[in-house]
């Protein structure tokens, strides 16, 4: 069974069309679909639209959120309803491509768990495309994971994924990431890219202000979720460090001011009005509180950490 989960926001002009596609795509290739449409507090009559597929095709159910939570809480609820062992995501509004669903399973037959889809040639008005390439150069320079397109929501998936990959805030467009940390491989195909036919783009240059933050967040929890204390110690350290060596600069311009009687001197001024006491003294209390939270940190992580395995199982074989 292929679970394809759409999130809904807005769209109620195009998800007949699409599912229409998406039924011509199972006919065609022999698939047994499980549609899952995800209302994500649309104001239209997207919802009624869901209601009635759903009550002309069993393939089709529908999820409503009271209000609107945002993509990767519509996606996490999709997850959660899905039945099949492949679960594959694209929008609702006609840009992605159905006939190209062929193209990801054959990916993963090849072994990958995470295909996403490549919009190389874009349909997308110039204030989306450019912050979308500069995030997705940050994101490949920060975790390693270098794909065209993070932000494509095109993509494909094992259902195994989200039993170890939760979703919260914006980090839908982490999967990939948050999966490769985890040892899943991680993939992607060039798609075909339509363009908009209804409605307006969702998204635009504010988008990548909060793509930096999430990154930041992704960044940790992929490289120090099990040790906090090697990121925060470190900075606590180097800190701590700087603030020392300027005190025991500040120690060594004590002596010497008082061993050759330079109190008197207009160069040589008390240390309560050096710029220097002040900075040592900041840097001291910074690296204490980096370290401070540091070990907070660790002791969360030893509480928590008891609940969610800190390793991912491939395979397992005997008894």
């Amino acid at each position: 069974m292929l679970s394809i989960v759409i999130p809904v926001f807005n769209e109620e002009e195009s998800l007949a069309e699409l599912h229409g596609e998406l039924d011509a795509v199972a006919k065609a290739n022999g698939y047994d679909l499980d549609l899952v449409f995800v209302d994500d507090g649309s104001t239209d009559g997207s919802w009624k639209r869901i209601e009635s597929l759903a009550g002309d095709d069993s393939r089709v159910s529908g999820i409503r959120f009271r209000r609107n939570f945002g993509k990767a809480a519509a996606l996490s609820a999709g997850f959660a309803a899905a039945r099949g062992d492949i679960v594959l995501t694209l929008d609702a509004d006609l840009q992605d491509d159905p006939a190209e669903i062929p193209r990801f399973l054959a990916a993963m037959n090849e072994g990958i768990d995470v295909v996403s889809g490549y919009k190389k040639r874009r349909h997308d008005p110039w204030h989306k495309v450019g912050p979308s390439r500069v995030f997705n150069w940050m994101v490949g320079a920060v975790t390693k994971v270098r794909l065209h397109d993070h932000n494509c929501g095109f993509k494909s998936y094992r259902r195994e994924i989200f039993d170890e990959v939760r979703l919260y805030g914006e980090l839908h467009r982490f999967v990939p990431v948050l999966a490769a940390a985890r040892g899943w491989k991680v993939g992607e195909i060039v798609v075909n890219h339509r363009a908009r036919r209804f409605g307006k783009s969702k998204y635009g240059v504010r988008r990548i202000v909060k793509g930096f933050l999430d990154l930041l967040t992704v960044y940790f929890l992929t490289g120090f979720q099990q040790r906090p204390q090697h990121l925060l110690g470190t900075l606590g350290l180097l800190s701590f460090g700087v603030g020392v060596l300027g005190l025991l600069y500040l120690a060594g311009y004590w002596v010497v001011r008082i061993a050759f009687d330079l109190t008197e001197d207009p160069d040589w001024p008390p240390l309560h009005q050096r710029p220097a006491a002040l900075y040592s003294m900041g840097a001291l209390l910074l690296g204490a509180n980096f370290m401070s939270v540091g070990f907070l940190a660790e002791l969360m992580t030893a509480y928590f950490g008891q609940r969610t395995a800190a390793y991912s199982v491939k395979q397992r074989t005997g008894k």
